[in-house]
């Protein structure tokens, strides 16, 4: 495994020209599921004029990056064809991109559709299969500037979660970072480019879920911010025996623990309510009111 540089701090994020500053605590990214099967929102945006006017909301009640996505990733969800996820979610990154200007995010692993989304305007590819499904993202990343979100999972949506059992999950998500973003590096992705996600929900137990989150800190790398993704996922749901739309409460306690441990960008769908969560969070970590 090569070097990862140490120098250069994970307050800032630089995705295609944006910096994105994380110097005063963690930022809220919005997910917008251009999906008929997602399972959280079931279809909500399951078309370009109810995915725009749904980002446009979110970013009125707080939002500082939406994070748009064609293909559902819920357990056991079946792939959908490259064309199809253009067709979901290009138009919607389009659009948005005439009306916001906040940083889009673009979740797919279709080197494919992260071509397609980037000359569209997106300026962050969130990948779930964290870089692994070839070069291609990354030297793309590399391209252009985009920020990469480098996320572990074990297997794919369909399969993640039949064997969610590790040896030590934490050393192996940690060992997983440090090999992909020794990759990213050397295919020229800039350190400052690159966000890691743990991936709750992706091929985890509940035990192993709220293990991310209680030992968040063991798997930093300096220099390089952590994201997670807790909302509404199903781990929240058995230790509180509640539906996905039940789940608001499990996940403010999710984000916030999430924030105190050391992430500093955390995916949501229930913006208002997350963009306060996650306010109060910095205050009390940083010391500070106000905005």
């Amino acid at each position: 495994m090569s070097h990862i540089p140490l120098e250069s701090n994970s307050h800032r994020w630089y995705c295609r020209g944006r910096e994105i500053d994380l110097s005063h605590g963690a930022i809220l990214m919005a997910v917008i599921n251009v999906t008929p099967d997602s399972f959280s929102d079931g279809g909500k945006y399951f078309n370009t004029k109810a995915a725009v006017a749904g980002g446009v909301k979110m970013v009125e009640k707080g939002a500082d990056i939406l994070d748009i996505g064609g293909e559902s990733s819920r357990p056991g969800a079946e792939p959908v064809s490259e064309e199809e996820e253009k067709r979901r979610v290009l138009p919607v990154i389009e659009r948005l991109r005439e009306e916001v200007d906040i940083p889009l995010s673009l979740d797919t692993r279709k080197a494919g559709v992260a071509r397609e989304g980037l000359e569209a305007g997106v300026d962050i590819l969130n990948d779930i299969s964290g870089l692994s499904n070839g070069t291609e993202m990354a030297e793309m990343a590399a391209r252009t500037g985009a920020g990469v979100v480098i996320m572990h999972m074990r297997g794919t949506p369909k399969t993640m979660q039949v064997d969610t059992s590790y040896d030590d999950l934490i050393s192996e998500i940690k060992v997983f970072f440090e090999t992909q973003v020794c990759l990213a590096l050397r295919l020229g992705v800039a350190k400052e480019q690159i966000v890691v996600d743990p991936g709750i929900g992706f091929g985890k137990s509940v035990e192993g879920n709220l293990d991310i989150i209680r030992r968040l800190r063991d798997l930093e790398i300096p220099g390089i911010p952590l994201m997670i993704g807790p909302s509404r996922k199903s781990f929240i749901g058995k230790v509180l025996d509640r539906t996905v739309n039940e789940r608001l409460w499990g996940t403010a306690a999710a984000v916030a623990l999430g924030i105190a441990h050391g992430a500093r960008i955390v995916r949501v769908h229930d913006v208002a309510e997350m963009a306060d969560v996650v306010r109060m969070s910095n205050a009390i970590l940083e010391g500070k009111c106000g905005h």
